[in-house]
């Protein structure tokens, strides 16, 4: 059985609009993930909360509870797109490193573990729980946890830069590289303690752009241009 952790931008899902959420978009992707689970992919998800909040960016709020509003947009972002989900056939589980009620399960591996024997697509909200730490660390987190064979990251952007290619016309893309170089150089692909993370545990991703047509399924498949990083 393989198993998957497919990490998705809070601001790909807002579509145009940049904030709350773009059904048709979110419904493409709910579509595609639907295809890799009828192929018996186990697929976990991991989603960032730019599209409703942007905690580093504020001088007046706390940094610790800035993080904690950004885990709660996490929240929000998982029971809405699990929701989305369900809506095209799936059966899903919502899972928190802390109590939120009835709306979410608390995390385990044994939990998430029953969730995909019974083929549910498990969603991993509220980052790692703690503040300081980003969703790229969550995500790489729950994939070592998860024993995921990679990390799919559906981004706004379709590759690896080595600057960012709206500001700079002669950006250098890649098509490979290794995850120490990602580090050496800190390109844009997730945040320093995350990539050190996947470097340490062997955690191999595939940074692909989410706007494409069925590229999710694509990148799965090895059949898009996107950029893969090695461990």
């Amino acid at each position: 059985m393989s198993r998957v952790l497919l990490k998705l931008s809070g601001e790909a899902l807002a579509g145009d609009k940049k904030t709350g959420f773009d059904e048709a978009t979110c419904i493409a992707v709910a579509k595609q993930v639907k295809q890799l689970v009828d192929d018996g992919v186990e697929v976990g998800i991991v989603i960032g909360g730019g599209n409703f909040w942007r905690g580093r960016t504020s001088e007046t709020i706390d940094r610790t509870k800035a993080d904690q509003i950004g885990m709660l947009a996490t929240v929000m972002n998982c029971i809405y797109v699990s929701e989305i989900f369900r809506f095209v056939g799936m059966k899903t589980a919502v899972f928190t490193p802390f109590a939120c009620g009835a709306f979410t399960e608390l995390f385990s591996k044994d939990a998430a573990n029953t969730a995909f024997k019974h083929n549910k697509v498990c969603f991993f909200a509220g980052g790692t729980g703690h503040p300081y730490f980003s969703t790229d660390t969550a995500t790489v987190l729950r994939a070592i946890e998860i024993e995921a064979e990679q990390i799919l990251l559906a981004k706004s952007i379709d590759a690896v830069y080595d600057s960012d290619p709206a500001k700079n016309p002669d950006a250098k893309r890649y098509d490979e590289v290794s995850i120490q170089e990602v580090i050496d150089k800190q390109l844009a692909v997730m945040d320093l303690t995350a990539s050190i993370l996947a470097m340490e545990n062997k955690m191999p991703m595939l940074v692909f752009g989410l706007n494409e047509e069925n590229s999710i399924v694509k990148a799965w498949n090895g059949e898009i241009g996107g950029t893969k990083v090695t461990v």
